[in-house]
């Protein structure tokens, strides 16, 4: 936005009169003229943190998205414990987050692998940042905590969460974030002393590499280490699926994920005031804005109906959970080019997204490797691609407009900007794995030794909101007080002999269990 600016001396000449009239009178333009200039300032401050709040509620409502789909993937007996464990990783990710992992994120100045200023907010605000930024980057840290709670579901310890999300949202992500995200990180794109990674930097606008990848490859760990659960594979290593109990808590929070990815993705550009050129125009950040939006969309569209036909070809079914998967894993690849990248590009990514899902679910199954939720290879695998994808299809203009810098700036090898860029998004794929495996791994396999990390086969037979937390999270009986109760009455419906038309009756079986 060009600067306002008033000043007497130009004024005067033009004014006329006496000196000492033309003189008040200037001063007195100028300070009006100075007040309004403060006001537009004041109003574009405004705007833009607005815009930011309302992009972090967007993304903290992701948390509600990530519970609904966490519990309708589980099965009934362990609803309560993960719907805790998200709860969870927003109230401890919160204290650490604010304690340290801003700090460690975004503490500027500092040196290129760590932050080091501004623990507990300490000296905050500054004029780059406002509370409104700490606010948007805690949503961020709490869904790379999300993501991980799916991999571990239903044989994991209370405990282990407590430690692993602290962990996470404190120290494992924030590095990450200040390697891609904070103006002196070693390989962002937007590094503000222009040393930029092969002359590029890293492009993970909204974090296809920073939080899914991150978030993946943790969950992908603990499994491994934690092992599948009881009953996933039989004795000649045949994959036995343990379907999650409601389909409809998985649209639901499908549903609600995808309307959070719109302060996820276009939410990233921080401002929206930002006009592209000179001021006046109908092309500016706004319309940036709308146009991530839109790439959005379409990848995880594609993805989602890429998906539901290649599974009915597959498997000979048309599953909502798939898709519901396929969708999510389009969101998480599209989001690290979603602001460089044309619209009909978004297609190509969801497409190949899709087909990165299923090949990692094969593997999985394969290996003998068990995620509830499918969450290591939907973000691990997804997000990668995306890092691929961006370095593949960012296009000059968008490029230069979002991350500025030199006119020689690299850009997708596919759309002839050369290779620069994707041997950075390769660069970062690497060192995104090594670190996560380097710090959780060992966290992990401590709580493994420590005999913290997976419950009793007995507590996992029986189910942990049994066994763990006190009861069920649905009412199976009229009593109340025998929901909790290992061997809880229930219904069997069967009909009677009286009538062909009469409805069926309750009969009740004692020796029922869940």
């Amino acid at each position: 936005m060009a600067s306002l600016s008033c000043s007497s001396t130009d004024l005067i000449p033009l004014l006329g009169g006496t000196a000492t009239n033309t003189t008040a009178v200037a001063d007195y333009i100028c300070s009006r003229f100075e007040t309004i200039a403060a006001k537009l300032s004041d109003t574009t401050y405004a705007i833009d943190s607005t815009y930011l709040l309302f992009s972090a509620y967007l993304v903290f409502a992701m948390q509600l998205g990530f519970a609904m789909l966490c519990a309708g993937s589980v099965r009934a007996k362990n609803t309560m414990n993960i719907m805790l464990t998200n709860v969870l990783d927003a109230a401890a990710g919160a204290i650490s987050y604010y304690l340290f992992g801003f700090a460690l994120a975004f503490g500027s100045p500092s040196n290129g692998f760590i932050g080091r200023h501004f623990f507990g907010l300490k000296d905050f605000p500054l004029p780059s940042f406002d509370y409104s930024y700490f606010i948007y980057q805690w949503a961020f840290a709490i869904a790379a905590a999300g993501i991980t709670s799916g991999s571990i579901a239903e044989r994991t310890q209370f405990v282990a969460y407590l430690i692993y999300s602290s962990f996470l949202t404190g120290f494992v992500y924030p590095v990450v974030s200040h390697w891609f995200w904070s103006s002196d990180g070693w390989a962002s794109a937007a590094r503000s002393n222009g040393d930029l990674l092969l002359g590029s930097g890293v492009i993970d606008f909204a974090g296809s590499g920073v939080v899914h990848m991150v978030g993946g490859i943790a969950g992908l760990w603990g499994a491994l280490i934690e092992g599948p659960r009881i009953g996933r594979f039989d004795r000649t290593g045949r994959s036995i699926a343990l379907r999650g109990h409601s389909a409809s808590l998985v649209v639901l929070g499908t549903f609600l994920l995808w309307f959070g990815w719109y302060g996820f993705n276009p939410g990233s550009f921080l401002k929206i005031l930002k006009p592209y050129g000179e001021s006046g125009g109908y092309y500016g950040q706004w319309s940036a804005i709308g146009r991530t939006a839109v790439t959005t969309t379409l990848a995880g569209c594609t993805a989602g109906l890429t998906t539901l036909f290649s599974r009915r070809l597959l498997d000979g079914h048309w599953n909502v959970t798939d898709v519901c998967n396929g969708l999510l894993g389009g969101f998480a690849a599209i989001t690290a080019g979603c602001a460089v990248v044309e619209p009909w590009a978004a297609i190509v990514c969801g497409f190949v997204a899709a087909w990165v899902l299923i090949a990692c679910n094969k593997l999985a199954e394969r290996v003998k490797y068990d995620d509830p939720l499918e969450a290591a290879q939907l973000h691990g695998g997804c997000g990668a691609w995306g890092l691929l994808f961006a370095g593949l299809f960012a296009t000059e203009k968008y490029v230069r407009e979002v991350y500025g810098g030199p006119s020689d700036r690299p850009y997708g090898l596919l759309m002839g900007g050369g290779g620069k860029l994707l041997g950075a998004q390769i660069i970062q794929i690497i060192v995104v794995c090594g670190w996560v495996t380097a710090t959780m791994g060992p966290l992990f396999y401590a709580l493994h030794k420590l005999k913290l990390l997976r419950i009793s086969s007995g507590d996992e037979m029986a189910g942990m909101d049994l066994t763990r937390h006190g009861g069920f999270a649905y009412v199976y009986s009229e009593d109340d007080e025998l929901s909790f109760k290992p061997g809880l009455p229930l219904g069997k419906v069967e009909p009677t002999n009286s009538h062909p038309n009469s409805p069926p009756v309750a009969v009740p079986e004692a020796e029922a269990t869940v």
